[in-house]
């Protein structure tokens, strides 16, 4: 899923170049000075793990254009744009939302994203493939179920989570990484961290990142249920499903990476699982009948 794709890429590079920051004013020398400060640790922690996400929203939406090369429709240059926009606007208009910046990406493939630090301040783009290779009835389908992440707050949720996430993942690297230090010291107190804490910290940033991105893409796959089920509610349960079976209909060479896959052409095996943002498109459509 793109969205979730992004905010994790830009999500890691606010991170490292925090802590890069950190270290250079000598941040993680005053948290173990007298021993290992565990208030003062899970505080820091908790600006940086917080902040890092929160900045990683606020860039959200500028990434996303930056990075697909999207073109954000202003005025409209021909009728299938028009339509693109009337559309967006009416179902905008069914959720209760503030009409979106729409964007069109170049791509083989047909997919789509929405993101954005809120629901006055988002994005729905859509791919050239998408319109290409769909029709119009299941094109509105996945405008729904974009408008439905805007609509649920999935891209704020995903930015209390990570936040969480990054909070652990740095205090624990950290508490790690002094324990290791103290025990290649023979147990005595550094005035400063030596070789040993900055090696295991970031050796265990990495390790614990990896298993936080797991806890990232749980939540991102229960909520793609959610917004199937919104996208069922403004589009139909019969345009909602089609366009899914649409997409299990087309083949996987993907123009996006796997991760940043904006509408879910995934499978996988048991542990690949672990790391999808999106559930089977199986699962999902089975999901969606069920509820007839």
């Amino acid at each position: 899923m793109k969205r979730v794709g992004l905010f994790l890429l830009t999500n890691l590079a606010v991170l490292a170049v925090l802590a890069v920051t950190s270290r250079l004013l000598g941040v993680d020398r005053f948290l173990t000075q007298n021993g290992l400060d565990l208030p003062a640790l899970f505080g820091f922690a908790a600006v940086f793990g917080m902040g890092g996400a929160l900045i990683s929203l606020a860039m959200s939406r500028w990434m996303a254009v930056r990075s697909t090369g999207a073109r954000v429709i202003g005025q409209p240059a021909d009728a299938t744009e028009r339509w693109l926009l009337d559309t967006v606007a009416r179902q905008a208009q069914m959720a209760g939302l503030p009409m979106p910046q729409v964007a069109i990406f170049d791509s083989p493939q047909p997919n789509a994203f929405a993101t954005g630090p809120s629901r006055s301040r988002s994005l729905v783009a859509v791919s050239s493939g998408l319109l290409e290779q769909m029709d119009r009835r299941q094109v509105e389908a996945v405008l729904a179920h974009e408008l439905s992440h805007i609509a649920n707050g999935d891209m704020v949720t995903l930015t209390l989570i990570q936040g969480v996430v990054n909070t652990f993942v740095i205090a624990l690297a950290r508490i790690v990484g002094y324990a290791v230090d103290r025990a290649l010291a023979g147990g005595q107190e550094r005035e400063a961290p030596g070789p040993g804490f900055w090696i295991t910290s970031l050796v265990c940033e990495l390790l614990l990142g990896i298993l936080a991105t797991m806890v990232v893409m749980a939540f991102s796959r229960r909520r793609e249920f959610r917004a199937d089920a919104g996208g069922a509610r403004l589009a139909g349960r019969g345009a909602m499903i089609a366009a899914l079976e649409r997409l299990r209909a087309v083949h996987e060479p993907q123009a996006l990476p796997a991760s940043l896959n904006a509408f879910g052409i995934l499978g996988g095996k048991a542990l690949a699982r672990l790391f999808m943002s999106h559930p089977p498109l199986e699962e999902r459509i089975a999901a969606l009948r069920a509820a007839l």
